[in-house]
């Protein structure tokens, strides 16, 4: 049964019963119609004015009674029912799909209550979708960027192995020529899809880490041999230097920070002048509690408005940065793994003069070494940086 019908049947009875219990004792209680002894006395011997006034008072508080009621009872229907169709109404609404509809009341009431609670969740309901919606656009454009980027490679890999299969590299220098460019667009196809599958981690939180304890100074050594080999081979001037001292230790996933660090590299590579020889520093150095580690190059650099977006997922830049490649990830997946380290990161660009990225750790601290000795060797070593 709907409200309205109970509320109307309420007051139906508020107003009866009372008149059916009660009516029968006042016309009993009237002075003159009965006597002590229950005998009747007839009506000629009631006065005028008495019987007038109990029917007066009597009318009176009828009419009072059922105004009162009323009032109460279009009070509580007016109230409760404008608030059940709001919710009534935002709950059909989210039914149909319909995210935007409010849901707000104003009130202490348990009906204002639930009101704030549905208006929650249809905020959130609201939020995932856009979530949702904005997730599925950044897979589109992610497969689409990447689809796009894989074509040259693709088309490379095709030509010059029809080149070796016609017998176009007819000398062993033109061949060994011919597989290096197979080889050297293999490895840049393989790096497309490892982006792919890391996009599918960070988009799912899941990004797999396993620490362990490295030294630092033995860490960036190591990785600053793996990066000159590669950037000597491709005529890029590699500045590394480490100020970090023996006993210096972080926790990293070497595979995931790795990844970092040729991110970072790639980035420099990808948008360098192709008039301008390419330098690249990378530079380490203690500070307190934390581990400063800077890549920085000469290249093109960013722009001031395409600069706070830089670590957005899928975001390009301008035109210029965008004919470059890459599928927009490389900096939100630097972002996700550092801070996956407890760390941060930053990056500092001026148009056409270059790019730092600036990446902090802290550093591993043994509770055998929280000795004053150890602090004051931190904070000396702390005083020295690039």
């Amino acid at each position: 049964m709907k409200l309205r019908y109970q509320l109307i049947i309420a007051f139906i009875i508020i107003v009866t019963l009372p008149l059916l219990l009660y009516g029968p004792m006042i016309f009993d209680s009237i002075p003159g119609i009965s006597d002590r002894q229950g005998a009747y006395i007839p009506d000629n011997v009631i006065t005028d004015n008495v019987r007038q006034r109990v029917m007066d008072d009597f009318i009176s508080g009828v009419l009072v009674m059922t105004l009162t009621s009323a009032m109460l009872i279009i009070w509580i229907y007016h109230g409760v029912m404008r608030k059940v169709s709001t919710l009534v109404d935002g709950a059909l609404a989210i039914k149909e799909g319909d995210l935007d509809h409010p849901m707000e009341l104003k009130g202490r009431d348990e009906l204002s209550e639930l009101a704030s609670t549905m208006e929650e969740m249809r905020l959130r309901l609201k939020s995932d979708a856009q979530d949702r919606i904005a997730s599925d656009r950044n897979q589109r454009h992610l497969v689409s960027n990447i689809a796009h980027d894989l074509k040259t490679p693709l088309t490379a890999i095709r030509g010059y192995s029809e080149g070796l299969m016609d017998g176009v590299a007819d000398t062993d220098e033109k061949r060994m020529s011919y597989i290096a460019t197979i080889h050297n667009k293999a490895v840049e196809m393989d790096a497309l899809l490892n982006e792919l599958t890391a996009y599918s981690n960070l988009d799912a939180n899941r990004i797999p880490y396993s620490f362990v304890r490295k030294n630092a100074r033995e860490y960036f050594d190591e990785l600053a041999m793996e990066l000159t080999m590669d950037l000597e081979n491709q005529d890029i001037k590699f500045v590394y230097y480490n100020y970090a001292d023996e006993d210096v230790f972080i926790v990293v996933d070497p595979v995931q920070m790795g990844r970092v660090f040729h991110n970072c590299i790639d980035n420099s590579i990808k948008y360098s002048f192709p008039d301008r020889e390419l330098s690249i520093h990378l530079g380490v150095w203690p500070e307190g509690e934390l581990l400063h580690v800077e890549i920085k190059d000469n290249g093109m650099g960013i722009s001031k408005q395409d600069l706070p977006r830089i670590f957005e997922r899928l975001y390009r830049g301008d035109a210029s940065r965008t004919s470059a490649g890459g599928s927009g990830i490389g900096l939100s997946i630097v972002r996700k793994i550092v801070e996956g380290h407890g760390g941060n990161v930053s990056v500092i660009s001026s148009e056409g003069e270059g790019t730092t990225v600036s990446i902090s750790i802290k550093q591993f601290e043994p509770e055998e070494e929280n000795s004053e000795s150890n602090s004051d060797r931190r904070r000396r070593r702390g005083n020295r940086r690039a």
